[in-house]
């Protein structure tokens, strides 16, 4: 099976020479492969969303909402149709990934409340007989390139609010996991999506650079890692492209020593452990302030490590998958093997870990790992390992934990884990990290607020969705107007006052 691009509102067969091989993770074997496009192939996606741009942003934003909102009713009812698609490219298990698509549907929700927040602002008699009054418009063709962890989410944290707010759209997915975007657009164009609005083009490097470089495309969206999102932020930008780019992450939770372990544990397996640990908001650094909170809090976390039931989708009993592939296997057990290498202590190791389910024994599986004794200077600590693998940094104080927080080049997210609120406080107000947590392991915004990070974590002024979003995808214009009277005036050469 070859999945091919998404244009102009039909499914269109590559012409390029150029494929790769698309793996179900789980069993280790490839089952479908993905055009590369070509440059000319991503000048006809822009090309198409160029030509439907002035009449959709001429289209009032009530019937732009009812076509995302039918597109919302489609996805709560095919949910788990997405779901299988997601799980079976990307390996999370299907509970997972229909949490992936509920969080995604959750920005269509938002967006299907365009009416209200594209409303501008009026100001009458800013002069004598003069008014002025604000609007926000669309910027035109935008664009979306997408990592592999979030297939079906996180081209939904883009497109919505882009489509309702006026623009035309070109989703670039990753080309490890690209199944769901076809399955996005299909669904778009029932909606009644009118062709050329939402288009898909599959590809690596060279379709991204021809999206960057094109002179068409007015703004890029982009989540991966912290090299990449420089990249497209420094290449879009010198070409005069708005740019939203979401890097990298090395999330930290403190553990007060008032804290209830048996919660704080239970939050660290799904934070850290959740899909694979292939996740930007995934905790993989648990900071317990005190020897005593480490050895109490390891001593909670090893046997429900030990326990973790590891295996494929198709097995419900399953609460983590493999990993994305067998490239990323090998990163992730070479960093362990770093770590140990360095003087970490090795508590639970997950490289030991053999899937014995029949036709699942070539899958990219790792168990989890619980590294103890971490410190800074160690590649575990200092590096985004996006796997299975959590870090205990022993810390004596509460000041000593938000320090090594503040130390790391990533600020994306962060928690505290206590019962003491002007601790909580404290570490809300005074922490220099994007989004945080308060005894939450995983703070991802809703989808009315706006998802993003500090540091080397965004590149860009603007958040993701919410009003963010809306801010991004428009740009604000200012009207003052005065009515004749009847009367005439001579020309004025002074500079013109209002008041």
């Amino acid at each position: 099976m070859t999945i091919n691009n998404y244009i102009n509102g039909g499914i269109v067969n590559s012409t390029s020479a150029r494929t790769q091989s698309v793996f179900n993770p789980a069993r280790g074997v490839a089952e479908k492969e993905v055009v590369l496009s070509t440059v000319d192939e991503v000048n006809t996606a822009v090309a198409a969303a160029k030509a439907a741009w002035p009449e959709w942003s001429k289209t009032p934003p009530l019937r732009r909402a009812r076509i995302l909102d039918k597109f919302k009713s489609i996805l709560w009812e095919r949910g788990d149709e997405l779901a299988s698609v997601l799980a079976s490219e990307h390996g999370k298990t299907h509970d997972d990934a229909l949490g992936e698509v509920t969080r995604g549907l959750e920005v269509v929700e938002f967006a299907v409340s365009a009416p209200s927040f594209m409303k501008g602002e009026f100001s009458e008699n800013v002069g004598s007989s003069v008014d002025s009054y604000n609007i926000r418009q669309s910027l035109g063709v935008c664009c979306g390139i997408t990592p592999f962890n979030f297939p079906a989410m996180v081209p939904m944290w883009m497109f919505p609010v882009a489509l309702v707010t006026g623009n035309t759209f070109v989703l670039k997915p990753s080309e490890r996991v690209p199944s769901a975007a076809l399955l996005l657009a299909q669904w778009l164009t029932e909606s009644g999506l009118p062709d050329g609005v939402f288009n898909v083009v599959n590809g690596d490097k060279e379709a991204v650079d021809a999206l960057l470089h094109h002179p068409d495309v007015k703004a890029v969206s982009f989540v991966g890692s912290t090299p990449i999102a420089k990249y497209i932020h420094q290449t879009a930008t010198a070409n005069g492209k708005r740019v939203q780019a979401l890097g990298g992450a090395k999330n930290h939770a403190i553990i007060m020593p008032d804290a209830d372990l048996e919660m704080t544990a239970n939050a660290l397996m799904g934070a850290a452990f959740g899909s694979a640990g292939e996740r930007c908001m995934a905790i993989s650094v648990a900071v317990p302030v005190t020897d005593a909170v480490a050895d109490a809090l390891i001593k909670i976390l090893v046997p429900k490590i030990q326990a973790l039931k590891v295996g494929p989708t198709t097995d419900k009993a399953s609460e983590m998958g493999p990993l994305v592939t067998e490239q990323h296997l090998a990163k992730v057990k070479g960093y362990i093997d770093q770590g140990e290498a360095e003087g970490a202590n090795v508590v639970v190791d997950g490289r030991t870990f053999k899937q014995d389910q029949e036709g699942f024994e070539n899958g990219y599986f790792v168990g989890g790992t619980l590294l103890d004794n971490v410190t800074e200077d160690m590649t575990v600590w200092q590096d985004e390992i996006f796997g299975p693998v959590l870090s205990i940094v022993r810390k004596n104080s509460y000041q000593e934990a938000l320090d090594l927080v503040h130390s790391h080049q990533y600020a994306n997210g962060t928690a505290i884990f206590t019962r003491d609120g002007d601790t909580a406080r404290n570490f809300a107000q005074d922490v220099e990290v994007g989004m945080i947590g308060v005894n939450v392991p995983i703070p991802v915004p809703m989808a009315f607020h706006s998802f993003g990070g500090w540091k080397a974590s965004i590149f860009g002024e603007h958040h993701m969705h919410g009003m963010e979003g809306v801010r991004f995808y428009t740009r604000i214009k200012t009207t003052t107007m005065r009515w004749p009277t009847g009367q005439r005036t001579n020309p004025e050469f002074t500079m013109p006052t209002l008041g």
